[in-house]
């Protein structure tokens, strides 16, 4: 007999576990073939989303950044040609057995060495390991981890591991709380600023620099002293995305998530309220609010401005 969620029961556990190792060490693309080779201008726009204005990255004698690793690898909307059926199989495999849906847990990566713009990009990519039957908050299921191997010029740069959870959703308890912000030593400061109806963005003590979220240290000089300043509340969408699955109890989608451009340069990622999810544009000139979300939390969130260009009249 199944479980109660589509999975094998427990005397068909066994034998399907061994058709998941089954997949361990199987290709899923070998010598693919990266669409460019490393350049500047992938490296600028890297840069740029990433905010990460380090010298290292620019110039002559630029390399590029380290956690580029995977994106000199991505196919985009064409797709690899070399790609093997084996991940589909074991995909298709984990869905015929109730673990439908899918979720990105985590990914490592380690580096050889520096890759520099002209350099070509080749690799191989293999199912790595199926994990036994796990149970979760999410639900039950099998984690799956690949192993891509990069070489530049044919020289090893660099390894990423990606790691998937296939699993059958759990059923969800009725709306309760919203999940509780994680509060310790490095954004305290910030969390006692929202109580207090305050943005507070962190400012550098070594080279003044603000940064945004709360760190222990300066991503550009390197010191760890700090003190706070508070911000006007008032910036613009400079990104976004609608919400709609997968449903979590203490929430009502569709909801907008945005991440907002402070006047004062850092970005926060919020919600935007007070408007339509399909009105909410890139560019809009929002507002800071607070929104009590139960009876102890408030959240900063953002409301478009009446009246402006780009807000809603």
């Amino acid at each position: 007999m199944g479980g109660s969620d589509g999975s094998p029961g427990a005397r068909g556990a066994g034998e399907f576990f061994q058709r998941l190792k089954a997949y361990e060490g199987r290709p899923t693309g070998t010598v693919g073939v990266g669409k460019d080779p490393v350049n500047l201008p992938m490296i600028r726009h890297w840069c740029e989303a990433m905010g990460d204005a380090n010298p290292a990255y620019d110039g002559p004698d630029a390399v590029a950044p380290p956690t580029m690793l995977q994106a000199w690898t991505m196919s985009g909307l064409s797709r690899h040609t070399d790609r093997s059926s084996a991940y589909d199989e074991l995909s298709g495999l984990l869905d015929d057995a109730g673990y439908t849906s899918v979720v990105a847990t985590d990914c490592e990566q380690e580096y050889l060495r520096p890759l520099r713009p002209g350099d070509e990009i080749t690799f191989d990519a293999v199912i790595e390991s199926v994990s036994e039957r796990k149970t979760t908050k999410l639900g039950t299921g099998h984690f799956v981890t690949t192993r891509m191997d990069i070489r530049a010029n044919e020289e090893p740069a660099g390894t990423h591991r990606f790691r998937i959870l296939k699993y059958a959703p759990a059923r969800r308890p009725p709306k309760g709380e919203r999940p509780r912000p994680v509060i310790n030593r490095d954004n305290a400061g910030f969390w006692a600023g929202v109580a207090d109806h305050r943005l507070l963005i962190q400012r550098c003590g070594g080279c003044g620099t603000l940064r945004f979220p709360w760190l222990p240290g300066c991503n550009g000089c390197g010191s760890a002293q700090w003190d706070a300043v508070e911000s006007c509340g008032v910036g613009t969408v400079f990104s976004y995305v609608v919400m709609h699955h997968p449903p979590f109890p203490a929430f009502d989608p569709p909801y907008a998530v945005a991440l907002i451009e402070l006047a004062e340069g850092v970005r926060i990622v919020s919600n935007v309220v007070g408007v339509p999810c399909d009105e909410v544009r890139i560019g809009m000139p929002v507002r800071l609010e607070f929104l009590r979300v139960d009876g102890e939390l408030e959240l900063p969130v953002f409301a478009p401005v009446q009246g402006v260009a780009g807000g809603v009249g």
